[in-house]
């Protein structure tokens, strides 16, 4: 596939990415530009779409059409207990380090970042499972499994997978972790019940806190090296101090020996050192009056003051009952969001503004298990060429120690504030510019040191260029794998076709062997298409002898010159005709009078069958 000449291929991909971010909340502008254009040329190629401008035209076209792309991007390979040495020793070493680093009546909480279909977060389950106990793991441990393709997810719930997905396991641990459900496995329910799924952006998604264990393979590899390093920031973060952080084998923590240990570079397992930053994201704490929640009782004017004051806050505001459905929408959120009270009683998760201007489902989950106030600061909205900035509020609103009854989101419009904080940015820039070339004339005296510095970084630099090629052979690995996957698919539908057509191939061969009169197939140009065993003993020739001759052609023991005349008849006819009695001579060179019977073949294209018998033998039998 070629680009038509005067067009910039670069920039029309930029316009697609930017459009499936606008469309569908997928925000792929920080993957590896070779990479997208791999997998997008690809899918282009499937649906014959030459130009980036054309393909925008069938996704436009055709919704369905997203989730084919989204498939083709997010190569989903993964395996239970995948990289088994890996496993190995973060089941040896550091998942005792863990559990001994935790209160033994505290909650020990694991993120599996880019879940996939759900492999790797059952792996950690059965690991805590094996070192715990399962009562104590059902119990202490909770697992965070997240990733961007809502197809993945809901294959990652349903935790049932075929026998062969489960051949790393011996067949006591899948009999111990796993139940028979049809041709299937499914992961036991007790323990699948600690696995929390969440649709999450690993980019733009607020990270999950207080970690213990972060689990992150073979994600990273796919975006580029400033959204890899925002994505590093976030995990530290959501890491407590000596959390632990376990990547892929391609993947790797280049210049962050500051922020986090080595435990095994081979195996790409860290821990988060002490210190390291502040918390980039502020969790005010949650403040009520005394006796919220007991006003059932109160008259119905006091409730209807307290909507109308509701209603003409000055900050948007959704509220949720405890199943997500959306309870109340007021004046400024209707004017701010295009909703309409017609959208009250709606799940939330159903309208746009649950993804948009970020992802708020996780959210949601997470604040009401966790049952604590979260922030989002500076979500971008795009309105056609405009942005606007909000800060978004998730409180969970309870009655006592159980779940939160309803959930109240608030949305404040800080536009102006975001703007101005990017100008005094801007302008703090420029006087540090400023500030640079005052400090020329002592920086060139420390011109030998850095030319030092300068060859250290250029082999930083090699470094990470190798760390990137490896990255993409990772990344063509796993699309071969994919591949080979679908083919070794298509070869087992092909060898059990080939032994159905071999058993009927046999039945049919043995049904006409049995019959002791001959039996001959003639198809519709008059060629003999088959020959039985019976045919052969009245007449002494073999199938290999007659098979795709014309039958009035062959000399034996039947004058077949006298058949034209019954075998035309039944071909027009389209009914049985005969039996006509032949006078011939059988292959020992007896006279016999041979019983011919024509009947018309309905298998392909069409002919007859000839059944021709001894008429002495017959009487004789």
């Amino acid at each position: 596939m070629t680009e038509p000449t005067g067009v910039d291929p670069d920039h029309e991909l930029e316009d697609l990415l930017g459009f499936i971010r606008d469309a569908r909340g997928f925000d792929f502008t920080g993957y590896k530009r070779s990479t997208l254009t791999r997998r997008i040329r690809k899918r282009m190629g499937e649906v014959s779409a030459l130009t980036y401008p054309d393909y925008r035209d069938r996704l436009e076209a055709d919704a369905d059409e997203f989730r084919t792309l989204f498939n083709t991007i997010l190569i989903n390979v993964t395996a239970i207990f995948r990289d088994p040495d890996a496993w190995t020793l973060l089941q040896r070493e550091v998942v005792p380090e863990v559990i001994a680093s935790v209160a033994p009546e505290s909650e020990i909480r694991v993120w599996s970042a880019g879940c996939s279909s759900g492999e790797e977060a059952y792996s950690l389950v059965m690991i805590f499972a094996e070192a715990l106990g399962i009562e104590e793991c059902m119990n202490r441990v909770k697992v965070y499994a997240t990733d961007v393709d809502e197809e993945a997810l809901r294959e990652a719930r349903a935790g049932l997978y075929p026998a062969k997905s489960l051949d790393a396991l011996s067949p006591e641990f899948r009999e111990k972790y796993f139940e028979p459900s049809g041709a299937q496995f499914a992961f036991r329910p007790d323990l699948r019940r600690r696995v929390i799924f969440g649709r999450h952006d690993i980019t733009h998604d607020a990270p999950i806190s207080r970690l213990d264990l972060l689990v992150c393979r073979n994600t990273l590899m796919y975006f580029n090296v400033e959204a890899q390093s925002q994505i590093i920031d976030r995990f530290h973060f959501a890491l407590r101090e000596a959390g632990y952080l376990f990547l892929g084998k391609a993947e790797m923590l280049l210049s962050d020996g500051e922020r986090f240990e080595a435990i095994s570079i081979r195996q790409r397992i860290f821990r988060r050192r002490p210190g390291g930053g502040g918390r980039p994201y502020s969790v005010p704490a949650l403040k009520m009056r005394p006796g919220v929640g007991v006003e059932m009782q109160a008259a119905s004017r006091m409730r209807q003051l307290r909507d109308l004051i509701l209603d003409a806050a000055p900050g948007a505001s959704i509220a949720l009952d405890a199943d997500g459905s959306v309870v109340m929408i007021n004046n400024q959120a209707r004017a701010q969001f295009g909703v309409s009270n017609n959208d009250v009683g709606r799940p939330f998760r159903d309208l746009e503004l649950s993804y948009r201007p970020t992802e708020l489902r996780s959210l949601i989950d997470q604040a009401t298990h966790e049952r604590r106030t979260l922030r989002v600061t500076a979500a971008e909205r795009r309105l056609g060429e405009d942005l606007q900035y909000f800060d978004i509020l998730i409180q969970p609103i309870s009655q006592g120690p159980s779940l939160p009854v309803a959930i109240n989101i608030t949305f404040s419009d800080v536009t102006l504030a975001t703007r101005l904080k990017e100008e005094v940015k801007r302008v703090r820039e420029d006087l540090e510019t400023a500030y640079e070339e005052l400090q020329s004339t002592n920086e060139e005296l420390e011109t030998t040191n850095e030319e030092l510095q300068s060859s250290i970084e250029e082999l930083e630099t090699t470094n990470e260029e190798l760390q990137s090629t490896n990255e993409e052979l990772e990344t063509a690995n796993e699309e071969l794998q994919s591949g080979n996957e679908e083919l070794e698919t298509m070869n087992d539908e092909m060898r059990l076709r080939t032994m159905d057509l071999n058993e009927a191939r046999a039945f049919l061969e043995g049904v006409m062997s049995s019959i002791a009169a001959g039996v001959v197939v003639l198809s519709a140009d008059m060629k003999v298409r088959s020959w039985n065993r019976g045919a052969s003993e009245l007449w002494g020739l073999r199938p290999d002898e007659v098979l795709d001759e014309h039958f009035f052609s062959l000399s034996f023991g039947l004058p077949t010159a006298q058949l034209h005349e019954i075998i035309q008849d039944c071909i027009a006819s389209g009914k049985r005709a005969g039996p006509l009695s032949v006078p011939s001579v059988n292959r020992i060179g007896r006279t016999i009078a041979c019983a011919v019977t024509c009947s018309p073949f309905a298998g392909h294209k069409g002919g007859v069958v000839l059944l021709m018998e001894d008429i002495a033998d017959a009487a004789v039998g």
